[in-house]
């Protein structure tokens, strides 16, 4: 069957046509995609800060490094855990869904606050909109009972090239203070597949890098389903010591999305150490606060109403209330720009210079790229602090 005879196969028949019109309008377009608005039927409820939450959505994996004593296991269990988030990081909404979703794009200020309670302990989580202009996303999780602590910063660039390329800008760095360990860790770029279809799904494409103080890095190259071979959602990841890529200690390799196989050294089937299956892992819930008692600028209670006209199908409604947040927004810019004063951002502050990117970032190749990001954004330990006794 031809292609033509199979665009929208995905879309019912009366949302056909605003589909067909939707990628007509991205392959026309020049610019950022996120600017673009896509059909009713496409649109997420969910804000972007939220996705900060799907690192940690196991929060047994995310502690299990800080309970190992040797350091070249603690890497790997760290390289475990990162490729444990990606199904809930870049598929999750796919399976809920049916396909990935437009979510909603952040103002300057949104939180997102909530926290996990299961075996490990209390894991906590604070993400906050700290830029719009770039649009950039940072946070922090923490777990205290065994002193594990991811944080970073985000933003995303998107381009139409026959499909949708998404670059994302930004690092995370995953420490435990108990060894003195700290984890660099880049973004995977993707592309969305099945957009002719009308089921949009992500692809992890390139690859990522995992770079520790104690003398490992772990390489992540990703490749997805071709045109007469391959898997879906496949990908090689190597933990080597730093400098000797050739001097291969572990191989993890399968599919992201349902399961992969943990050896030991280059890959040979008889060192199988272990077999994870994404399917079968429950996620521990997040909890977040009832929206009455939510701070106004937190996500769910800032969108409740547009969420709920989404919902609804209703979208006059969905863009009132869509445009009364983006009208207060500018208000809120310009009245700044008047005062002579700018947004103070309240868990995450920005820092001139990182240690751990300057002692980390030339091994993998990472640039901090602040002009991108509008600079390096840190967890501010006091500000929280401040908020706390508030």
């Amino acid at each position: 069957m031809a292609s033509s005879e199979k665009e929208g196969a995905g879309v019912s028949a009366q949302n056909r046509g605003s589909w067909s019109a939707f990628l007509k309008s991205i392959a026309s377009f020049s610019g950022d995609l996120s600017s673009l608005t896509a059909p009713p039927f496409i649109l997420s409820s969910t804000s972007l800060t939220e996705f900060s939450s799907y690192w940690a959505e196991h929060p047994s994996i995310f502690v299990a490094p800080a309970l190992e004593q040797d350091p070249k296991k603690r890497a790997l269990l760290v390289l475990k855990w990162f490729l444990s988030t990606l199904k809930q990081q870049y598929a999750s909404r796919s399976e809920k869904f049916g396909n990935e979703k437009k979510p909603l794009n952040p103002f300057l200020g949104e939180l997102f606050i909530g926290k996990w309670e299961d075996e490990a302990g209390v894991t906590e989580l604070v993400s906050e909109q700290v830029s719009h202009h770039p649009p950039v996303t940072a946070y922090n999780i923490s777990n205290q009972k065994h002193g594990v602590s991811l944080q970073g910063y985000n933003a995303q660039k998107a381009s139409f090239s026959r499909t949708i390329y998404v670059k994302q800008i930004g690092h995370a760095v995953y420490s435990i203070p108990a060894f003195g360990e700290t984890y660099l860790i880049t973004l995977p770029n993707l592309h969305i597949e099945g957009l002719i279809f009308g089921a949009p799904f992500i692809e992890l494409n390139d690859k990522t890098y995992i770079t520790s103080n104690s003398g490992y890095t772990a390489k992540v190259d990703y490749s997805g389903k071709g045109w007469l071979s391959g898997k879906k959602n496949s990908f090689v990841a190597t933990l080597y010591p730093t400098g000797k890529e050739k001097e291969i200690l572990y191989t993890i390799s399968g599919q992201w999305t349902k399961s992969f196989d943990i050896t030991e050294g280059s890959g040979k089937k008889t060192g199988l150490l272990e077999t994870f299956d994404a399917d079968k892992s429950k996620t521990t819930p997040l909890q977040v606060a009832p929206l009455e008692m939510q701070d106004p600028l937190e996500s769910r209670r800032a969108w409740s109403k547009v969420a709920a006209g989404i919902a609804a199908g209703n979208m006059d409604l969905t863009g009132e209330e869509k445009t009364k947040i983006e009208v207060s927004q500018r208000e809120m810019r310009t009245k700044e720009k008047e005062e002579g004063r700018t947004w103070e951002r309240r868990y995450f502050s920005l820092a001139t210079q990182d240690k751990v990117l300057e002692q980390l970032g030339p091994v993998i190749g990472l640039l901090p790229e602040p002009e991108k990001t509008g600079g390096i954004w840190r967890f501010d330990e006091a500000k929280a602090r401040a908020l706390q006794k508030a």
